[in-house]
């Protein structure tokens, strides 16, 4: 399995509310900043009413002050890690990780679209004050269900001006993803941060348009699916395993929990490296992954375990037949790649 690297001794040392559920966290880390890109997070052993949960957090604006700052969206559906996260209180003490990124800005393109849904602004708020800061043409789609789930809005206004546009869905507002698209220059370069729908169609939008797939880039977050969260019971043959799947816990961690020798890396429904067959499912499976394309989720085969669920009932599975080598193998191999972020 995926471990983090190089802990940090941190102290939170402030809090702000951005919307009624959104809250900026300041952390300032014992050992000296290092220097990160936008795109850039970081890694948070998170307390919980059980065992420290590892989350990851985008970094929001530039850190030149010393302070790391991440942006938590509190959910009811949570698995612990936003819940968590807020009850927090200005001095606690923290464990982090090393900054890492995989979700780089580029500065070659002559054009760029930045494309953000909800909490998915973190990143792209960032990479917009570096765009600016650059001196490069962009233009930043900015989408949320109300006006007051826009955080960072007053702050961009005021830092980019008509780059900004902001659709808010309860007045009727979306985006024309394919339009803005048709708009960017043919070397631009398009970043997107979002719930799933908004993910998929703009792969799908891009893909149809013909430009090059190198300049797409995105991350996800949290794990919504097309289905409400509900438990439902995992039954595991091969090794004689019935296991209840809490709705506020993922497949993969009560895997891990029961005991089961899992390999993972993002945790988000990107890698595969968690990907599990399906052998039988007594309700639909919500499969809230962008690794499988639309046919391979349509054919119910495979179940990334770190995000998808099943909607009620059971989910028969099978576990890899893994020998220790093959598991150290592994293990090495998800290590190098390193980890990517869950936003809750």
């Amino acid at each position: 399995m995926a471990k983090p690297t190089e802990p940090i001794s941190a102290c939170l040392r402030a809090t702000r509310d951005l919307t009624p559920d959104v809250r900026l966290f300041e952390i300032e880390p014992d050992s000296p900043l290092v220097n990160v890109g936008p795109g850039s997070h970081i890694d948070v052993l998170v307390p919980t009413d059980g065992r420290p949960q590892l989350r990851s957090y985008s970094l929001a604006g530039s850190c030149a002050d010393g302070l790391y700052r991440i942006a938590v969206k509190r959910l009811a559906s949570s698995r612990g890690g936003s819940i968590g996260m807020w009850r927090l209180k200005a001095g606690e003490r923290l464990t982090i990780f090393k900054p890492k990124n995989s979700f780089e800005l580029s500065y070659d393109r002559p054009d760029y679209l930045l494309l953000a849904g909800g909490i998915g602004i973190t990143p792209i708020y960032t990479m917009a004050l570096a765009l600016k800061q650059a001196g490069a043409n962009f233009r930043l789609l900015y989408a949320a269900r109300s006006r007051r789930d826009l955080a960072f809005a007053d702050e961009l206004a005021t830092s980019i001006g008509e780059r900004l546009q902001l659709f808010v869905s309860e007045e009727g507002q979306r985006i024309d993803i394919g339009g803005e698209i048709a708009q960017l220059d043919a070397r631009g370069e398009l970043y997107v941060c979002g719930p799933f729908g908004m993910l998929e169609a703009a792969k799908q939008l891009w893909s149809q348009s013909g430009r090059p797939a190198a300049h797409l880039r995105y991350e996800t977050f949290g794990n919504a699916g097309r289905l409400a969260g509900a438990p439902f019971k995992i039954r595991v043959p091969r090794l004689g395993l019935e296991i209840d799947v809490p709705v506020n816990r993922s497949m993969l961690e009560a895997l891990e929990d029961a005991g089961v020798d899992m390999i993972f890396g993002c945790r988000r429904g990107e890698c595969g490296l968690c990907v599990l067959p399906i052998l039988a499912a007594s309700a639909e499976v919500d499969h809230r992954d962008v690794f499988f394309g639309i046919e391979e989720r349509a054919m119910n085969s495979r179940i990334c375990t770190c995000v998808s669920r099943a909607a009620s009932g059971f989910l028969t599975i099978d576990t890899p037949d893994r020998t220790p080598n093959q598991r150290l193998s592994q293990r090495l191999s998800v290590q190098a790649g390193g980890l990517h972020k869950i936003r809750e």
